[in-house]
């Protein structure tokens, strides 16, 4: 059994496999030299050589003996509104500003002016599994919108609207009280809400996710992160297939 890593995107090729390695965050660049070593890893089914670069295309797999013995954590973390989720430049919080990660590294992108639910962890092997929309995990998201919300958008956001040639749709798109909507998607497109909701022309006053697969934000404060433990990490491993 093995570990099929996906390619990066916006990275230039070729790329040296330990550097690879590391950008997946299987392991550091020193350790991914080491796996190469012991012949754990493989480039379109051959065994990697140290010093081997990859392309765009070409398919990596890492055994499974590679992660034997890890102490794998995960963690849910309410992002505050304001806090960049990586790289942040000059004046800009991240969310190592807010909290100590550690060994701990975010999984996807929350933009900066929205709030809520991000999984933190150690383990690349859930990056690809929570974000590849192949596997269609539910994120769920409150909206609270200026304008008052007509019930037509249901239809228009779940049947899907293109937008600079991508179509972005919804799985389910509830109306609430007082200019709120809940929003459920598996896709995960960059500004993916505020894209569908600028195309029905709807203002977007505050935009909050609340829900990952089957874990929530219910009981955490802004800023404050809980590592999953018991049955709700069981539920989430499993629903991952990696339970």
């Amino acid at each position: 059994m093995s570990l099929c890593l996906y390619m990066i995107e916006r990275e230039e090729y070729p790329i040296r496999i330990n550097k690879y390695l590391a950008i997946k965050k299987v392991s550091t660049r020193r350790g991914a030299d080491d796996l190469i070593k012991r012949g754990l890893v493989k480039i379109n089914g051959k065994k990697a050589k140290l010093g081997d670069k990859i392309n765009k295309g070409d398919k990596v797999d890492v055994s499974s003996k590679a992660l034997e013995g890890r102490n794998f954590k995960y963690g849910a973390f309410y992002k505050p509104r304001g806090v960049v989720t990586h790289s942040p430049v000059k004046g800009e919080k991240s969310i190592n500003d807010i909290i100590d990660l550690g060994y701990l590294f975010p999984i996807g992108r929350l933009d900066k002016e929205s709030e809520g639910l991000m999984i933190l962890t150690n383990d690349g092997r859930i990056t690809d599994r929570l974000l590849n929309p192949i596997y269609e995990h539910e994120k769920e998201y409150s909206v609270k919108v200026r304008e008052k919300t007509p019930n037509r958008i249901i239809n228009i956001l779940e049947k899907g609207i293109i937008d600079n040639g991508e179509l972005l749709k919804a799985k389910k798109v509830s109306i609430l009280q007082n200019g709120n909507l809940s929003i459920v998607l598996t896709q995960g497109k960059n500004h993916q809400i505020r894209r569908m909701l600028s195309f029905v022309r709807l203002t977007v006053e505050k935009l909050k996710r609340v829900r990952i697969m089957s874990v929530k934000t219910t009981g955490l404060a802004v800023g404050e992160m809980k590592i999953l433990e018991g049955r709700e990490r069981e539920k989430f491993l499993r629903d991952l297939d990696l339970g």
